[in-house]
């Protein structure tokens, strides 16, 4: 009895010296959201009185169609109930018809509602891969995709791209060599988050190829596919012949419709081992949310009002960013084919740095900029330190003022005004 006692409190002393159940790995080696990390500061800056363009994420400012508004607020059901595990059957309608207007043809079999586009990406990482699984990928690439990576136990294997390229695809060769016995998919995203890259026919078709020669997924992020500028056209994988059974589209209305809290994804293949899978991940997470389905009905349907309109304020933004950018002594970037964000490198050492100046130290009138480095867009350690992401998504006099403010701000970073210029600046 003794020695059970003795045992317990034995115990119960090593448990006392812990302050704390230890956080398990994939916590410890979460990395943080670059769009997001700085936030403390911006709020921060804010309480000191400091106005901020945000050009860190991706939240246009461009209203919500009325449609989708009108929808939410028009639901009656008297009960707010669970709905399919893949969402409601007049939402699989609705996109079908949209695909087939952009010559994709689809069943309702083949879509899965998600949680956003995040919930889709997810899936379809955890249904083509294995703990220790690899995914090979060009950088840099949206952030959050390293996240979903560690979520899921798997590593990501980036090609490099390179912003004087634009950057598109290296040749075949580089995204090869990456592959390995470990490799299960690759992963791309066109247009681009966070690059503004639209990769062209013949790039997809360089990925297909190397897909079916070591019979890997492809997954597609064409969350942006709308937004490609110039009279350029999006290209799918779901256009090659020989990618059905081997492509998976995530897809979002975030951007699309300027809905991005609505929460409201998808999940497309043609490969029906991959939809059994996504389904039962999707039973047992339960359902989407079921108000916002509805809001996205009524988003496609009424697409054609207010897609072209919308095309065209981001193009004309597009050039305003990419204009001023290369006006910035020592700046450069390549136009953006689509989306609505840039990659751009700055005449500075180390973009963080001089993000969070710009936020604790930094302003012009009782404004300034906050940025997204772009290191945290990069797998490879040292990668991005002297590039930002810039998301164009205000409107264009704030984004003119915007940039006169970061052109002073790398003036007066860099030394080239003197001393007491800099503390005016400040002031």
């Amino acid at each position: 009895m003794s020695g059970a006692g003795e045992g317990t409190e034995r115990g119960i002393g090593i448990a006392a010296r812990e302050k704390h159940p230890p956080i398990a790995k994939r916590g410890v080696i979460m990395p943080a959201s670059p769009i997001r990390k700085l936030v403390p500061l911006a709020n921060a800056a804010k309480r000191r009185g400091i106005s901020i363009y945000h050009l860190n994420i991706g939240q246009p400012d461009i209203l919500t169609p009325q449609e989708i508004v009108d929808a939410i607020k028009g639901y009656d059901d008297p009960v707010l109930r669970y709905g399919p595990a893949d969402g409601i059957s007049e939402f699989h309608d609705v996109l079908v018809e949209y695909f087939a207007g952009r010559g994709v043809n689809i069943r309702q079999e083949d879509l899965m509602i998600t949680t956003g586009g995040s919930e889709a990406a997810i899936f379809a990482m955890l249904a083509v891969c294995d703990p220790g699984d690899e995914i090979v990928i060009p950088e840099p690439f949206y952030t959050n995709y390293a996240g979903f990576a560690v979520m899921s136990g798997i590593n990501l294997v980036p090609v490099e791209t390179r912003v004087e390229e634009g950057f598109h695809l290296p040749p075949p060769e580089e995204i090869e060599s990456r592959v390995t016995s470990k490799t299960k998919a690759i992963l791309i995203c066109s247009p681009n988050n966070p690059t503004g890259t639209v990769y062209t026919r013949e790039e997809l078709e360089r990925i297909a190829r190397i897909a079916q020669a070591s019979n890997l997924f492809v997954i597609s992020d064409e969350v942006y596919r709308e937004f490609v500028y110039d009279g350029k056209a999006h290209a799918s994988m779901l256009h090659l012949e020989g990618m059905d059974e081997k492509t998976i589209i995530i897809d979002s209305i975030s951007k699309r419709f300027s809905a991005c809290g609505a929460r409201i994804g998808y999940l497309l293949s043609r490969n029906r081992e991959v939809m059994d899978t996504v389904l039962r991940f999707g039973q047992a997470r339960l359902c989407p949310p079921t108000v916002e389905q509805r809001a996205a009905v009524a988003g496609y349907r009424a697409i054609d009002r207010f897609m072209s309109e919308m095309i065209a304020e981001w193009e004309r933004r597009r050039d305003l960013i990419y204009e001023a950018v290369n006006k910035l002594p020592g700046a450069f970037c390549r136009k953006p084919e689509g989306a609505f964000y840039t990659v751009a490198r700055l005449p500075v050492n180390d973009t963080e740095d001089f993000s969070r100046w710009l936020l604790e130290e930094f302003n012009v009138d009782g404004k300034t900029v906050m940025l997204a480095p772009a290191q945290g867009f990069y797998a490879t350690k040292g990668k991005g330190k002297d590039e930002v992401r810039i998301a164009y998504v205000l409107q264009e006099e704030a984004l003119a003022d915007a940039m006169q403010i970061l052109e002073r701000a790398i003036e007066v970073y860099s030394g080239t005004v003197d001393v007491g210029e800099r503390r005016a600046s400040k002031g």
